[in-house]
């Protein structure tokens, strides 16, 4: 890397509320531990429970045992590696919520969430910012019907419009539902937008499901940054931990 730059470490993660699949075994402990070994800058997560007031499985008799049932599970994720970190509610129901939550090392200088729901059954949001970097920050979890897709990329887009400045520094993440790589040509043609993995592999990561990966769900999306690397996380443990593999990216910034 040149004198003057920095690297820039991201990574997207549907985490599945904190439980294995398929045997929904509280894994919370070891997703913070699997994290914090790729010292991101920017972890964006999507399926994060914000709230719970009744607890689904008998709470254990030690402190590491109870710390599954620990909320908000964003704020235990960062403990003290990520000092900030922004959460929209997407999903709320009477116990509770979860929705998507950005990760950063770096201070938010705004933070929103979009409602992009398009039916009562299926909650679906745009979490979006801009940290102290200078970069607009995007994770999005979009739903699993096509029809769903589409307008949800027509809310993402006009949202990027009105917000952020084509020139600007922008990593749009998270879980985008898009098997059929529909939404990607969208994103690349009409947006102008890069994808991480598939610059450097050619081709869309598979991620889903983890055990064996099938479908390429989750995506690292940016404009007017250098890519230098991107990988799926596979292997242990990433393959025993969430539905979702993890997605790692990392940039060239000037400092």
């Amino acid at each position: 890397m040149e004198s003057g730059n920095r690297e820039l470490r991201v990574c997207t993660y549907n985490i599945h509320k904190g439980f294995s699949a398929p045997n929904r075994r509280p894994i919370l402990p070891q997703l913070r531990h699997a994290i914090r070994t790729l010292d991101a800058d920017l972890v964006f997560l999507q399926e994060v429970v914000g709230e719970r007031l009744e607890k689904s499985l008998k709470p254990l008799s030690t402190k590491s045992e109870r710390d599954p049932f620990i909320y908000p599970q964003f704020e235990y994720l960062a403990d003290e590696v990520w000092p900030h970190h922004a959460y929209g509610r997407n999903a709320i129901y009477q116990k509770g919520h979860h929705g998507n939550a950005i990760l950063s090392k770096s201070p938010f200088l705004n933070v929103d969430n979009v409602d992009v729901s398009q039916w009562w059954f299926s909650q679906r949001g745009i979490l979006y910012g801009k940290i102290s970097l200078g970069i607009n920050v995007v994770c999005v979890h979009f739903g699993l019907f096509a029809r769903e897709r589409e307008a949800q990329l027509e809310m993402l887009t006009q949202l990027l419009t009105e917000k952020i400045p084509n020139n600007s520094p922008l990593i749009v993440a998270g879980d985008f539902n898009d098997w059929s790589a529909k939404l990607h040509r969208s994103l690349v043609d009409d947006l102008s937008f890069f994808e991480a993995y598939s610059c450097i592999n050619g081709t869309l990561a598979k991620t889903f499901p983890a055990r064996i990966p099938m479908f390429p769900m989750d995506r690292i999306y940016f404009r007017n940054l250098d890519l230098l690397d991107s990988e799926v996380l596979s292997g242990a443990p990433w393959n025993r931990l969430s539905d979702h593999r993890a997605l790692y990216a990392s940039f060239s910034m000037n400092s």
